[in-house]
């Protein structure tokens, strides 16, 4: 059973029990009838208490059931917030730790409330592409009032129930610490014989000037909704309450949230939603995998990247010593921290004592003697494997056993770094994002004979690093970078085909990219790039790439941190402008090719892009590079700034299906460096199969 029945003399007590936030299943919902049912049925039974076991009263409905038999099966949420509403006898939630979703839903079912302070009160369902489906956007307005409803349902943002008293949502807020059971139980007790029976449902809403009121919520909702639905349709479902009849606008919410469940936008959001749940997991790592502890943290470099990488064992309260091979350094280094912790202080998201306690975690040295002791060390040098072996070299001869050995390389072979030491089991890859203290992506490389444990302590340091992390195997560029080197080649060769810069990134970013591949070079440091192709240019001759990135570079052209790249930019300003420069040196080197420029369309341009990435991305499924198809899609999500809504490069190429996929990519294989579009193997299967990446 998912719920369990006892009584506490003349009070039935039912309680939901499905870990670890009794969703509402259908077993739980089910159990959960036939208690209220049992209760109905007992003249024993004066009063009715519904709580959850645990740390949750309910988190809600069990999104896995979404478009799928399970959700339509019945007892649906709907029935039982039905058995609920028209018992003969009181109905007293029980409110305590969460109270999220359809269970909020559940609650505003019952005759009365009773909470816990500290209880998080939510209606998230728009951060999945949805509106509350059972009678959420009709109950909540006539408990809280149309404004303060309206905000929570179209954010989803939790309030603490504390925030909430004197609402008519509760109707006893108990003392901090006591039990939850109790209190209601004891409530329960003096409501028993009150008739006739409150309901939400019978409440009037007043507004006064709705349609004004509905008007400027309008405004205000759609000038932050974006590219989703679902906000707005939040607000109609919420203005239907205001205008129709319960039973109506119980009806159109009905309606409305069957259409988003049905929208690309939702199905990516939920996408993302188990994704990123699903990258935590290995198969061949089992949850109880023992993890080592991580009580103190090093840091090899003091740059850009490095002094980020402090920042994030810092802000999760872990002390961490920064080596560098220069005083200087080591000062700049901690002139970054301190600027950015203080931009935080200013902006409010920091207090003056979690400053003081963040900077006091962080100490320099000059000796690598100095940091022997840590538990983990990551290495933050510049991307040469001569300067990694000598830093892993030195860190095998001073480390403490049983230290893991991280390196932040963003392309270089794992293996081989840790074949530098006598301890390959404790080496492993972790790839911070730039900037590292902002980014969420954390790229977690495991190498041939990286320790199950060191992985399993990785993927749990992700967490307390508050980040998305995702293994991969190992590989030249891992999951992001290799498969955005082809990203970036094809933007290349639309500048000598007829675009330029401005016209592909205002493409991308129209398509939904946080920015274009020419504003994230010039973000990255086009030097970065340069060096790799140079890389390349000895280890695969035959790997063609347009040449005006390399002549940019030549200029010194390295981006915004030289104040000109692909596009020039003013002084203490980060807004690109296009470059006649750039422009003429584009056109000048398109007139030395064999073939005529021309005019080439937004859509050919955002297909190029995205196929190129959909493309790399099969061949990294296949070859085992990434677990699954989902773990890319977060790490585009999380790292890359591919649309949210288009729920990652491999889920979009679903959307489209791979056979339209495919077809675009063989036009293009007729093209300009057509070789570039040999497609995978694995997406030819998938296609010709009508089967898709994250089936």
């Amino acid at each position: 059973m998912s719920a369990d029945y006892q009584l506490r003399n003349r009070i039935a007590v039912i309680t939901l029990n499905n870990p670890p936030v009794n969703g509402l299943g259908r077993e739980t919902r089910s159990a959960a009838v036939a208690a209220l049912q049992r209760a109905q049925a007992d003249d024993a039974v004066q009063a009715i208490v519904i709580t959850g076991a645990g740390t949750a009263f309910s988190g809600g409905a069990d999104i896995r059931e979404f478009n799928s038999p399970k959700a339509l099966t019945e007892p649906t949420l709907h029935t039982l917030i039905r058995v609920v509403e028209e018992s003969s006898k009181p109905v007293v939630a029980a409110i305590h730790s969460v109270c999220m979703g359809g269970g909020l839903e559940l609650a505003l079912g019952a005759n009365y409330r009773v909470a816990l302070p500290g209880a998080q009160i939510a209606l998230p369902e728009v951060k999945l592409g949805l509106l509350p489906g059972a009678g959420g956007t009709q109950r909540l307005p006539r408990v809280l009032g149309l404004e303060p409803a309206l905000d929570m349902i179209v954010s989803g943002t939790p309030v603490l129930s504390e925030k909430l008293a004197g609402t008519l949502l509760f109707d006893d807020l108990l003392p901090a610490g006591s039990d939850v059971v109790e209190g209601a139980v004891a409530f329960a007790e003096r409501v028993a014989a009150v008739r006739p029976l409150p309901r939400v449902r019978d409440n009037t809403i007043e507004q006064a000037g709705l349609d004004a009121f509905l008007a400027a919520a309008r405004a205000r909702v759609q000038a932050a909704a974006g590219p989703f639905p679902a906000p707005l349709a939040c607000l109609d479902a919420v203005a239907a309450a205001a205008a129709m009849p319960f039973e109506e606008g119980l009806a159109f919410e009905r309606d409305r949230f069957m259409a988003l469940a049905e929208t690309v936008e939702s199905k990516a959001l939920r996408h993302a939603f188990f994704a990123e749940r699903a990258a935590a997991k290995v198969p061949d790592v089992p949850a109880d995998t023992p993890v080592r502890p991580i009580a103190a943290a090093a840091v090899v470099g003091a740059g850009t990247m490095g002094a980020g990488i402090a920042m994030n064992f810092a802000n999760a309260g872990i002390p961490v010593t920064i080596i560098d091979t220069e005083q200087a350094a080591l000062h700049k280094g901690l002139a970054t921290i301190r600027r950015n912790y203080e931009s935080s202080v200013k902006k409010g998201k920091l207090g003056q004592d979690q400053f003081d306690r963040r900077i006091g975690l962080i100490r320099t040295t000059l000796a690598y003697e100095d940091i022997a002791a840590a538990d983990i060390v990551v290495e933050a040098v510049f991307e040469d494997l001569a300067v990694k072996e000598t830093v892993f070299r030195r860190l095998d001869a001073v480390m403490k056993p049983g230290a893991i050995l991280a390196s932040n390389t963003s392309t270089l072979d794992l293996n081989r770094i840790a074949a530098f030491t006598a301890r390959p089991q404790d080496v492993i890859g972790l790839h911070f994002f730039s900037p590292a203290n902002v980014m969420k992506l954390l790229e977690i490389v495991r190498g041939a004979h990286t320790g199950k444990d060191v992985l399993a302590t990785a993927l749990a340091l992700s967490k307390k690093l508050k980040k998305t992390g995702v293994v991969s195997g190992v590989c030249d560029g891992f999951i992001g970078n290799r498969m955005v080197e082809q990203y970036i080649r094809q933007a290349g060769f639309l500048l000598d085909e007829g675009a330029l810069p401005q016209q592909v990134d205002r493409a991308a970013e129209a398509f939904g990219f946080a920015m274009g591949p020419f504003r994230m070079s010039d973000l990255a440091g086009n030097d970065i790039g340069w060096y790799i192709r140079k890389r390349r240019q000895v280890e695969m001759p035959d790997l063609k790439y347009s040449k005006t990135a390399d002549l940019l570079c030549e200029q010194g052209r390295f981006g915004q941190k030289t104040g000109a790249g692909w596009y020039d930019y003013v002084a203490g300003e980060r807004a690109p402008l296009p470059s006649p420069l750039v422009e003429d040196m584009i056109t000048g080197h398109a007139a030395g090719l064999t073939i005529e420029r021309r005019i080439v369309g937004d859509e050919e341009i955002v297909e190029r892009l995205v196929y190129a990435l959909v493309n790399e991305g099969a061949r990294i499924l296949e070859e085992g590079i990434a677990l699954r198809a989902s773990d890319i899609d977060m790490v585009y999500l999380s790292g890359y700034g591919f649309p949210l809504h288009r729920g990652g490069p491999m889920f979009y190429a679903d959307t489209v299906g791979l056979p339209a996929v495919l077809a675009a990519m063989e036009k293009f294989a007729r093209g300009y460096h057509g070789d570039a579009w040999t497609p995978a193997p694995l997406l030819v299967r998938l296609a010709a199969e009508g089967k898709s990446f994250n089936a």
